[in-house]
C-alpha cells in the first residue's frame, strides 16, 4: 500500500512541476522600446586621426670623407663626445680641410685613427642628436590624404602615462606599406620639447586634422539617410519611454565635420533642439519559476527570483559631408 502512494505522490509532483516548466516557457513577454534622446549642443568639434610609433633621432648620420688617400694627422673627437655643428673632428697631415660636424650631437662611434689614410665617402664616424627627436607613425591610407605638414599633434608615450607631449607634422610618406590587403603610410612628427624621451619609445600620435568653433552637433547615430537626403527626428515635447516615434518631427539636415561619436549639423537644427536617437529593444519576461518554487515548499527549501530585461547601448560611425 506504501508502495503505490508512492508513486501516486510521485506522479503528481512530476505532472506539478511539468506544468509550472510549461507555464514558465509559455509565461508573458514583452519587448518594449527604451526611448533615448541627445540634445543639440554647440562648441568646439576637433576631428583627430590617430597613429602609433616610435621616438627617432632628427639626426642620426654617418659623417663621410671627401677627400680621398689623405693621411689623418689628428682624430679630435671620441665616442660619446658632444659637438657643435662645424666643429673639427678629423685634421690632415697635408692641411687640406678637416671634416667637420654638419649638425649638433653626439659622437657615437669613430670608426678610424690618426696615420690612416681614408678615401672619398668612407663613413669616419658617426653622429646623433639626442635631444632632438621625432616620431614616426603609422596611418591608415584612408586617412592618409587629411594629414598635411604642420598640423598639431598631441603625443602618449607609454613610458610616460602621465604626460602629454605635443610636436608638428614635418613630413608625409609617398609610399606606403601594404598588409592583409591594406596600407599604411609613415607621418614625422617632430616632437616640441623631447624632455626625457629616448630613442626607440613607444609613441600614440593624435593629429588634429580639423575643427570648428561654435559647431552645432550630435552623436553621430542620430543622423539618418534616405535617398541621399540626411534628417534627424525632433523629440515631441511629450517623448517619453512608452511614445512612438510617429509624433515626432522628421527635419531634413546638412552635415559638416564629422569625429567617431559627433557629428555637425550646418543646417535644420538649433541648439538645444531634442533629437530622437535609435530605439533600443528591452525584453522583460515574468515566469511564475518562484512561485514553483514556493508551492513546492518544504522539498525545494524557497523560491528564486524572476529573470530582469537588459538594455544595450548603440554604435554608429560619422561621416562629413552635406
Amino acid at each position: 500500500m506504501k508502495k503505490w502512494i508512492w508513486i501516486i505522490v510521485s506522479v503528481l509532483v512530476i505532472g506539478f512541476v511539468g506544468y509550472q516548466l510549461f507555464q514558465s516557457k509559455s509565461s508573458n513577454s514583452e519587448v518594449t522600446t527604451q526611448t533615448r534622446t541627445a540634445v543639440v549642443q554647440k562648441g568646439k568639434l576637433e576631428v583627430k586621426i590617430g597613429g602609433s610609433g616610435t621616438v627617432e633621432p632628427v639626426t642620426s648620420e654617418d659623417i663621410k670623407s671627401t677627400i680621398d688617400n689623405n693621411e689623418i694627422e689628428e682624430v679630435l673627437v671620441s665616442a660619446g663626445e658632444e659637438v657643435k655643428e662645424g666643429d673639427e673632428l678629423i685634421t690632415f697631415t697635408d692641411d687640406t680641410d678637416p671634416i667637420t660636424a654638419p649638425a649638433d650631437g653626439v659622437v657615437t662611434t669613430v670608426s678610424t685613427a690618426a696615420g690612416e689614410r681614408v678615401a672619398n665617402g668612407q663613413a669616419v664616424a658617426h653622429l646623433t642628436n639626442y635631444k632632438d627627436l621625432q616620431t614616426v607613425v603609422q596611418v591608415d591610407e584612408l586617412d592618409i590624404p587629411k594629414i598635411k605638414e604642420d598640423q598639431t599633434v598631441s603625443l602618449s608615450v607609454s613610458a610616460y602615462p602621465d604626460k602629454t607631449y605635443t610636436g608638428k607634422v614635418t613630413g608625409v610618406a609617398e609610399e606606403g606599406t601594404s598588409a592583409n590587403g591594406s596600407s599604411t603610410f609613415d607621418v614625422t612628427i617632430h616632437i616640441d620639447q623631447p624632455d626625457n624621451l629616448k630613442v626607440g619609445m613607444s609613441t600614440e600620435a593624435s593629429i588634429l586634422t580639423n575643427s570648428k568653433e561654435n559647431a552645432l552637433y550630435v552623436p553621430v547615430d542620430a543622423v539618418h539617410t534616405n535617398n541621399n537626403e540626411k534628417y534627424v527626428l525632433i523629440a515631441s515635447a511629450d517623448t517619453n519611454t512608452d511614445t512612438a516615434a510617429g509624433t515626432n518631427v522628421q527635419k531634413t539636415v546638412k552635415t559638416g565635420i564629422a569625429t567617431d561619436e559627433y557629428v555637425e549639423i550646418t543646417d535644420g537644427v538649433s541648439e538645444g533642439d531634442n533629437i530622437l536617437l535609435p530605439q533600443v529593444a528591452a525584453s522583460s519576461s515574468s515566469n511564475n519559476q518562484g512561485g514553483m518554487m514556493q508551492g513546492m515548499g518544504g522539498m525545494t527549501g524557497g523560491g528564486m527570483p524572476p529573470n530582469g530585461g537588459g538594455m544595450g547601448a548603440p554604435s554608429g560611425n560619422g561621416k562629413s559631408g552635406n
